[in-house]
């Protein structure tokens, strides 16, 4: 059996600006290269639950595929409808483009990954980081992202969700609130008319993932728009999202999913490594 290099952590406080700080937690990987990516990870939990402990699994296995990885805890919950936590989210990218040489090193690449509810903030601040044209952010990782709340699709129903009492409908009606912006882009990704000019993407899921069919609609979708697209379909069972919110399992006791998703997680990594470019994959 091949022992994983370990992973080191620590928790802190990042300051926003205006008294604010958001928790995150920094993981570094033993193998890191030199020049490895940066990466600001959003945890799942449905606009509602999660933090840094459920954030570890998809964290870890960032770190261990060559990046380093910041965990962040953003706000959550009730009284947190968009786009509370995108502002903050938006001003830790710009904190951590700023901050590339203290925690990685000065030419590293930025990127966002998130899984679920933290796919759905990665996808919006790729969104964001295209119109606001400033070219800190390199790439966009979407592991299972919560993208329509329509909650229609097939693999939803075969997931027995999508009703009003379930959890992503919850989790939607406590994101989206009152406001009336619950139609824009940003907060509902799968709805925007204009995905050309995001910065390359790679879009995983699994074939039991209740987000399965938004998830490869959205990589569909962007790729008719020009984006540069990886995509992969990971085996049954995998139990997202809530797996992805364990801990991750030893080695002996992990589910082929884990390693397909950290070797998948590895390769698109290595594109943005110094030399390295973000390639298309054959459609």
């Amino acid at each position: 059996m091949i022992e994983l290099p370990l992973t080191s952590r620590r928790d802190e406080l990042l300051s926003l600006g205006r008294d604010l700080q958001l928790p995150v937690r920094v993981y570094r990987g033993a193998a890191r290269r030199a020049g490895a990516p940066l990466v600001l990870h959003l945890h799942a939990g449905a606009f509602t639950t999660g933090g840094l402990d459920s954030g570890e699994l998809v964290a870890r296995l960032l770190a261990e595929a060559g990046a380093v990885v910041v965990d962040a805890d953003y706000p959550k919950g009730e009284g947190q409808v968009f786009p509370a936590a995108l502002t903050q989210l938006d001003a830790l990218l710009r904190g951590l483009h700023r901050r590339r040489a203290r925690l990685a090193d000065p030419d590293s690449a930025l990127l966002v990954a998130g899984e679920e509810a933290g796919g759905n903030l990665a996808a919006a601040l790729a969104l964001m980081a295209r119109d606001q044209g400033h070219g800190r952010l390199a790439g966009q990782i979407l592991i299972g992202p919560m993208l329509n709340p329509c909650l229609g699709t097939a693999s939803l129903r075969a997931a027995e969700a999508g009703d009003a009492d379930c959890r992503w409908a919850q989790g939607w009606r406590a994101y989206l609130g009152p406001c009336e912006d619950a139609d824009h882009p940003y907060a509902t990704p799968a709805c925007t008319q204009r995905l050309a000019g995001l910065v390359p993407a790679l879009v995983l899921s699994s074939a039991d993932d209740p987000m399965r069919d938004e998830a490869l609609a959205y990589a569909r979708a962007m790729r008719q728009a020009g984006v540069i697209v990886h995509q992969a379909l990971l085996p049954a069972p995998s139990g997202w999202p809530c797996a992805l919110m364990h801990p991750l399992p030893a080695p002996a006791a992990q589910p082929a999913w884990v390693g397909a998703l950290r070797q998948r997680l590895g390769d698109f990594l290595s594109l943005f490594l110094p030399g390295r470019t973000a390639r298309p994959q054959p459609a």
